[in-house]
C-alpha cells in the first residue's frame, strides 16, 4: 500500500465516521506564539480544546505537516542516522471536541488497523496509564486484547501524573491519560515490548497515541473531570507506512526511496543506502514546506532554522562529492509525491526552486572554504579529541561557517567542541563591539543625571529644565551664540531618534536665548540629547527653556511613520505572512521600509498594496496606543518587529488593521496621513527588498509633478494626455518600421559594394582566390553579411575584411568550405587582430575580431596574402 493510499485511507475511514476532514494548518501556528513550528496534529486545535474557540463540528480528522527541527522539539542531529528521526513528518490524526470519547477512540482505531490497513491483531500490543481502569477494561474485554499485550505504564518521573502514558497541554489546562499502540516487528529484532528493561529496542514500534483529556488541571494540581471530555490522536505516517510496507525503516518507504533516487541522481551517487542521501531527502521535505508556509532562510528564529536545515543538506552533499548547487532540483520530484496531497506545494514549485537556490549559491563558497578549513583543523586533533573553542570562532566569525554545523561534522567523526572557548572567544568580541559602539564614545559623553520625560505623545511644546550641556564632547556649564552644543532637558516634546524614526528638530527658548534644534538622538536609553547651534544669547544648566518641535516636520513624519505600519500589513496581505521587516527609516520626505521577500513586487502587487494602505486611509480609524506586557502584547496579535529590543512593558499601537509594537510618534487618525504612494521597489541584499513611499503634501506634490510631466510629453507629442501610450506606441511601431527599412537597405548597399569589391579579388592557385580589403562607415553586422555574400560570388575564396568607425576596428574573415583544411578563419583573423592591438575568433569557415591601433592596420592587412599562401604551398 503507497504511503499516498495510507493517508487517503486514514482519512476516508474517519469521514465515514462522521468526522469533518480538515486540511492541514500551516507550519507556522497561527495560534501559539510560543511554538516555533507545528509540531503535532492537535495545533490547530488547541484553541478548541481549551474552549476558547467553536468549530461547526465536533469531530475532526486531519493529516498534518509537522517540522521538529527547533527549539524544545528537535530532531535535526538524529535525522538521517536512525530509523524514524525526521526533521519533518505528517501526523494523521482524529479528533473529539467533547463528543465520543475512550470506547469509540479505541473501537476506532482497532478497526482501521485490523479491518482497513489488516495488520495482524497477534502482532498489536497496547499500553495503558496505570490508574485507567476504563481504558484497559475497553481493550481487554470490549476489544479482545490478551492480558499479556497490554501493558501499564505507571508514573516513573518522580511525581504523580508523570508518566510516559499520562498527557498534558502545559503545566495548567486539559490533560488526561493516553493508550498507546505498538506493532511488534518479530523475534529476529531485538529489544522488549513497552515498559520492560529493553523497551528502547526496534522490535516494539509505537505507531499511534490515543490522548484521552479527562481532567482540568488547576495551578494548586487539583483535577477535576472537564465537563466534555476530549480526545486527540497521532499516528506518524512515515512510520504506519513503514509497517504496512513490509520495512523496517521509514526510510524505506515508498515516498523516501523516491526522494533518495533522486538524491542520488543529483548528486551522482550510487550507493543507495548512504546515510546522506537519507539526510538530503528528509531536509528536502522541510525545507520546501516551510518555504511554502511562508518561511525564508535568515538569521533569526524560524529562517534561521531553515537557513540551518538547507546548509545541513548542502554539506552532506559536498561529502557526496557534489560542491555545485543541486539541492533545489529535488523540489520537483517531492511534488510529484505530495504535490496532489498539498495542492499549496504544487502551486509554488517555482518559488520553492527560487528561494532554495538562491540559499545554495550563498552558502556554495562558504561551505568549500570552510570544509577546507575544518578538515586542516580536525587533522590535528587526536583521535576522539576535542575541537578547540578559538578556531570553532574563527570559522564562525570569519568565514562564516555555522557552529552547529561544524559540531554537526565533529559528532560524526567522534569528536567533541569546546563550546566554553567559543563562548569566551565571543563574548571577548561583543565586548570590543560595545567598546567601538558607544555612543560619541570619542567625545567621551558621560551623564549620571535624571531621565529624560519624554512628553512628545501629547504635546508639541512643553517646559523643561537643563540638566547637561555637551560641546566638543566636554560637559559645561554653559554655551553661547555660534557654538554647536548638545543640551540635555528633563522633559522635552522632542522624539529621540529610535525605531526607525528620525530625531525632532526645533527650538529651545530661554530669556534672550535661542538654541536650534537639529537633531534628537539618545544618550542613554532613556536620556535624550539635543545636537544644534546656539542662535544667540548664553545657555546654561539648570536653566529653564521652552521647546518646541518643528511642527511641520513632525508631522510629515509621523504621516510617513502611520503609513509605513498599514503598509508593512497590507505587505503582508498581498506577499504572504513570510514578510517581515528588515530596517526602516522614517523621516520628513518618505518612509524607507526593508522586508523579507524573494522577488521583486509587480507592479500589479505595488498597486494593490496602495489599494489597501489608502482605505485604510479613507476609513479614518482613529489610532489608539495602550501599555501592556510583552506577553500580553505578543499574545493579543501585537507584531514585534526585527532589530528591536523590548522590557516587559510595551506600547501597543492599533492603527487601522494594524497592530505592532511601537514606541514612536503617529497621527491620531489613519486619514490624517492623506494620501499614500510607493515610489520606487528594489533590492538590497538577498531576500530582502526595499520600498519607498510618500504620504500627505508629499504625495500630492509628486501626483503634481507626474502630471505635469505627463501634460509635457503629451503637448511634445501633439496628443491628450490619455492617449499618450497609444501615440508612444504607434512611434515605437514607426521606429522599427524605419530601422527594419535602414538594415535592408544596408544589406542592398552591402550587396552592391560586395559585387565591387569580388572584382578585387587575387587568384591564389588554381580557382582559389584571396580578397582582402578596408572599409569605411561598414557595421560589424552588415560585414557579417558581404562575407557571406563574397563568398558565394567566389565559389573558392579566402576573404578578410576591415571596417574603421570611431578609431575601432571591426574584423570578419570567410574561407569557403573547399579550404578549410588548410585556411581557418578564426586563425587569419586572430592573426591580424593581434596585430592591431586586439583579438578575434570563430569557425573555420567564418570569424570575427576587432582591434584600436587603426594605424597598425595597413601593415596588418598587406601581409595577409604571404600568410595565406603559406598555408594553401
Amino acid at each position: 500500500m503507497k504511503t499516498s493510499e495510507i493517508r487517503q485511507k486514514f482519512l476516508s475511514f474517519f469521514e465515514s465516521k462522521g468526522h469533518q476532514v480538515v486540511p492541514s494548518s500551516s507550519l507556522v501556528p497561527g495560534n501559539d506564539p510560543t511554538l516555533l513550528f507545528t509540531n503535532s496534529g492537535m495545533v490547530q486545535f488547541k484553541d478548541v480544546f481549551t474552549g476558547k474557540e467553536s468549530r461547526p463540528y465536533s469531530r475532526a480528522t486531519s493529516s498534518q505537516r509537522c517540522v521538529r527541527a527547533g527549539g524544545k522539539h528537535n530532531d535535526l542531529e538524529n535525522v538521517g542516522y536512525t530509523a524514524r528521526h525526521h526533521t519533518f513528518f505528517e501526523m494523521l490524526g482524529n479528533f473529539s471536541f467533547g463528543d465520543y470519547f475512550k470506547r469509540d477512540a479505541i473501537q476506532n482505531a482497532w478497526e482501521l488497523l485490523t479491518t482497513v490497513y489488516k495488520l495482524p491483531a497477534e502482532k498489536l500490543w497496547v499500553t495503558v496509564y496505570q490508574e485507567d481502569d476504563e481504558a484497559y477494561d475497553i481493550w481487554a474485554k470490549e476489544i479482545g486484547v490478551p492480558a499479556e499485550r497490554i501493558v501499564r505504564i505507571g508514573d516513573n518521573k518522580g511525581a504523580r501524573y508523570a508518566s510516559d502514558n499520562f498527557w498534558q497541554m502545559a503545566d495548567t489546562g486539559p490533560c488526561g491519560p493516553c493508550s498507546e499502540i505498538f506493532y511488534d516487528h518479530g523475534s529476529d529484532v531485538w529489544g522488549g515490548p513497552p515498559g520492560s528493561p529493553d523497551e528502547d529496542g526496534d522490535r516494539y514500534i509505537e505507531i499511534w497515541n490515543l490522548v484521552f483529556m479527562q481532567f482540568e488541571r488547576d495551578a494548586a494540581g487539583n483535577m477535576p473531570l472537564l465537563p466534555k471530555p476530549c480526545v486527540d490522536t497521532g499516528m506518524g505516517l512515515e512510520r504506519i507506512a513503514a509497517v504496512l510496507q513490509h520495512v523496517h525503516s521509514n526510510y524505506e518507504i515508498d515516498l523516501f526511496q523516491s526522494l533518495i533516487k533522486a538524491a542520488a541522481r543529483e548528486t551522482g551517487t550510487t550507493d543507495l543506502a548512504n546515510n546522506s542521501l537519507k539526510v538530503i531527502a528528509d531536509h528536502i521535505r522541510a525545507c520546501s514546506f516551510l518555504v511554502v508556509d511562508g518561511v525564508i532562510p535568515s538569521n533569526e528564529g524560524r529562517g534561521y532554522v531553515l537557513r540551518r536545515i538547507v546548509r545541513r543538506a548542502l554539506r552532506h552533499g559536498h561529502k557526496l562529492g557534489q560542491s555545485g548547487v543541486f539541492f533545489h532540483r529535488l523540489v520537483k520530484d517531492l511534488v510529484a509525491e505530495m504535490g496532489q496531497a498539498y495542492p499549496e506545494l504544487a502551486a509554488q514549485q517555482s518559488r520553492v526552486e527560487q528561494v532554495l537556490k538562491q540559499e545554495e549559491e550563498r552558502f556554495s563558497e562558504t561551505l568549500e572554504n570552510g570544509m577546507r578549513i575544518l578538515d586542516a583543523a580536525l587533522a590535528a586533533v587526536p583521535e576522539k579529541g576535542m575541537l578547540d573553542g578559538q578556531t570553532l570562532f574563527t570559522l564562525y566569525d570569519t568565514y562564516g561557517f555555522p557552529v552547529d554545523l561544524t559540531a554537526d561534522i565533529c559528532r560524526e567523526r567522534e569528536m567533541q567542541v569546546d563550546m566554553a572557548g567559543f563562548e569566551v572567544a565571543m563574548n571577548h568580541q561583543r565586548e570590543q563591539a560595545r567598546a567601538a559602539g558607544k555612543f560619541k564614545a570619542a567625545e567621551g559623553l558621560s551623564y549620571s543625571g535624571v531621565d529624560t520625560r519624554f512628553d512628545g505623545y501629547d504635546h508639541l511644546q512643553s517646559q523643561g529644565t537643563v540638566t547637561a550641556l555637551y560641546v566638543d564632547g566636554t560637559q559645561v556649564e554653559s554655551v553661547s551664540a555660534g557654538q554647536q552644543a548638545i543640551v540635555v532637558l528633563d522633559a522635552t516634546p522632542f522624539y529621540a531618534e529610535s525605531g526607525g524614526q528620525v530625531g525632532d528638530a526645533g527650538i529651545l527658548q530661554a530669556h534672550g536665548a535661542r538654541f536650534a534644534v537639529a537633531d534628537t538622538q539618545k544618550i542613554q536609553s532613556a536620556v535624550f540629547g539635543h545636537h544644534g547651534e546656539m542662535l544667540e544669547g548664553v545657555l546654561a544648566v539648570g536653566d529653564t527653556v521652552d521647546a518646541q518641535v518643528d511642527t511641520v516636520r513632525r508631522a510629515r513624519t509621523v504621516r510617513n511613520h502611520s503609513a509605513t505600519h498599514l503598509m508593512h500589513k497590507a505587505l503582508r496581505q498581498v506577499l504572504g505572512s513570510h514578510v517581515q521587516q528588515r530596517g526602516s527609516l522614517v523621516d520628513p520626505d518618505k518612509t524607507r521600509f526593508d522586508f523579507a521577500h524573494d522577488a521583486p513586487m509587480t507592479p500589479e502587487q505595488i498597486a494593490q498594496v496602495e489599494r489597501i494602505v489608502n482605505a485604510e486611509v479613507l476609513d479614518n480609524h482613529a489610532t489608539r496606543a495602550q501599555l501592556m506586557s510583552y506577553d500580553d502584547a505578543v499574545q493579543g496579535g501585537a507584531m514585534a518587529l526585527f532589530g528591536e529590543k523590548y522590557g516587559d512593558t510595551v506600547r501597543v499601537l492599533d492603527i487601522g488593521s494594524s497592530r505592532e509594537l511601537c514606541g514612536g510618534t503617529h497621527v491620531a487618525r489613519t486619514g490624517d496621513i492623506g494620501l499614500f504612494k510607493i515610489t520606487s521597489e528594489g533590492g538590497v541584499a538577498a531576500g530582502v527588498r526595499r520600498v519607498e513611499a510618500i504620504t500627505g503634501d508629499n504625495a500630492v506634490a509628486w501626483v503634481q509633478q507626474t502630471n505635469d510631466t505627463l501634460l509635457r510629453a503629451a503637448g511634445l507629442l501633439k496628443t491628450q494626455p490619455a492617449e499618450l501610450v497609444e501615440r508612444v506606441a504607434l512611434m515605437q511601431t514607426q521606429t522599427k518600421t524605419m530601422e527594419r527599412e535602414l538594415d535592408r537597405l544596408k544589406s542592398k548597399l552591402a550587396a552592391s559594394a560586395g559585387n565591387d569589391l569580388a572584382s578585387q579579388a587575387v587568384v591564389l592557385q588554381g580557382e582559389a582566390k584571396l580578397l582582402v580589403a578596408s572599409l569605411s562607415g561598414v557595421d560589424p553586422k552588415a560585414l557579417r553579411g558581404m562575407i557571406d555574400q563574397l563568398k558565394d560570388k567566389l565559389k573558392s575564396a579566402v576573404v578578410l575584411l576591415a571596417a574603421v568607425a570611431d578609431d575601432k576596428i571591426s574584423l570578419a574573415a570567410g574561407v569557403t568550405g573547399d579550404l578549410v583544411s588548410q585556411v581557418k578563419a578564426g586563425d587569419l583573423v586572430g592573426m591580424v587582430a593581434a596585430q592591431v592591438g586586439g583579438k578575434g575568433g570563430g569557425r573555420p569557415d567564418m570569424a570575427m575580431g576587432g582591434g584600436t591601433d587603426v594605424g597598425a592596420l595597413p601593415a596588418a592587412t598587406a601581409g595577409v596574402e604571404a600568410w595565406v599562401r603559406e598555408r594553401l604551398a
